[in-house]
């Protein structure tokens, strides 16, 4: 148990939650969750299995319907064959990561994945025993992998590399010539590449792109996606993921029956709409989005001493806040504190995240300009 880690982003909600229950005005910029209802049609589509009596046990990776949609929405969308027998559905897209390093990961076994990146990669990385290996993304870079770094830093050890494209924290995207890179170096190597794509129909003026989409890689590529970001549906709790084989498939499978059994039934119904429904509220959703990611940069870079690259694709920004010569760390707790404004520390991302701040701009256009208002007036008071 020691070796597992957490997710600050819980912690600090419920720091600002008891700070409201206390009274306090706290904007909430913390929590990576869409602030749009889940579509109509979805709701509606669960109400129906409900009523037609999906109330009891499903195959333990998935009821067919959903691994079929699954299957064809992952060999239209990345350009490759997969099969339903390749597909293992889960409540939410966290089981997956857990469950492949448990399958694939022995002591010792290292595990190159993104720093500043999604916190629960390292935590289940050492938990499986493996040692993790944190390739860093660099603001010069655009907050990308560093291709030739990620080269230079695998070795007779290495046995999986993480990728996470759109990035959380930072709203990077890694392009094709980044994936072509990785491709030529490690292709037909003994080594594996999750590839979390849990981002990736939120992009703005690029298009998301896949490892397993190159040729040949497809056979070393697990795919993680799932319905919490695209279609808002994050307490619905279901995701993911498409395995290189079925014999995979299979081993992941029995990771299901050993600790959830299945994924609710009804939930899954509703996952079948969001496949093969109206896709018209994903596109607004994302929109929307796109104006307030523009608003926030513009706004954070008026703020003296802050700067902030523009994201390519999920819903964060990741200023630079360097200037203040305080840890992002104390920055986050005074901003909360003190301004009543939820953020995250970069540092909640890993050791490479130091000197930035994370805030998601999944809530409505006039708290971004309230919560950004109050940072510039507390920052302003450090200068």
């Amino acid at each position: 148990m020691a070796r597992l880690g957490t997710e600050t982003a819980f912690e600090v909600l419920a720091k600002a939650k008891r700070l409201e229950s206390q009274g306090r005005r706290i904007v909430h910029l913390e929590i990576g969750e869409p602030d749009f209802e889940t579509p109509h049609h979805i709701v509606a589509a669960a109400v129906q299995a409900l009523q037609d009596g999906w109330h009891h046990y499903t195959p333990s990776a998935g009821i067919p319907a959903l691994r079929e949609a699954i299957a064809e929405h992952i060999s239209r969308t990345r350009m490759i064959t997969v099969s339903p027998d390749q597909v293992v559905v889960t409540p939410g897209a966290k089981p997956i990561i857990f469950f492949s390093l448990l399958a694939l990961i022995q002591k010792d076994d290292e595990v190159i994945f993104p720093n500043p990146g999604f916190p629960i990669y390292e935590s289940m990385i050492r938990f499986a025993g493996g040692t993790p290996v944190p390739a860093p993304l660099r603001e010069e870079l655009e907050f990308r992998m560093d291709v030739d770094e990620v080269i230079k830093l695998a070795t007779p050890r290495t046995k999986m590399i993480i990728l996470n494209s759109p990035n959380n924290p930072t709203g990077s995207a890694l392009d094709e010539h980044d994936l072509e890179k990785l491709a030529a170096a490690f292709q037909g190597k003994d080594i594996f590449f999750f590839s979390d794509e849990i981002y990736s129909q939120i992009t703005y003026d690029c298009q998301a792109l896949s490892i397993a989409s190159l040729r040949g890689m497809q056979a070393q590529t697990i795919i993680l996606d799932g319905f919490s970001k695209t279609y808002a549906m994050t307490g619905w709790r279901l995701g993911y993921g498409a395995l290189p084989s079925p014999e995979l498939a299979a081993q992941i499978t029995k990771l299901m029956i050993n600790s959830n059994s299945c994924t609710a039934a009804f939930t899954q119904m509703a996952g079948v709409a969001a496949l093969t429904g109206d896709h018209a509220p994903v596109r607004q959703m994302v929109e929307t989005f796109r104006g307030r990611r523009d608003r926030v940069v513009k706004l954070l870079n008026e703020i003296p001493g802050v700067s902030c690259r523009l994201p390519r694709g999920a819903f964060y920004v990741f200023p630079n806040v360097k200037s203040f010569s305080r840890k992002s760390s104390d920055l986050a707790t005074l901003l909360l504190n003190e301004a009543g404004v939820a953020v995250l520390s970069g540092t909640a991302f890993g050791r490479y995240g130091e000197g930035y701040l994370r805030l998601s701009y999944a809530t409505s256009m006039e708290s971004l300009e309230e919560g950004i208002g109050k940072i510039a007036e507390a920052l302003g008071r450090l200068k």
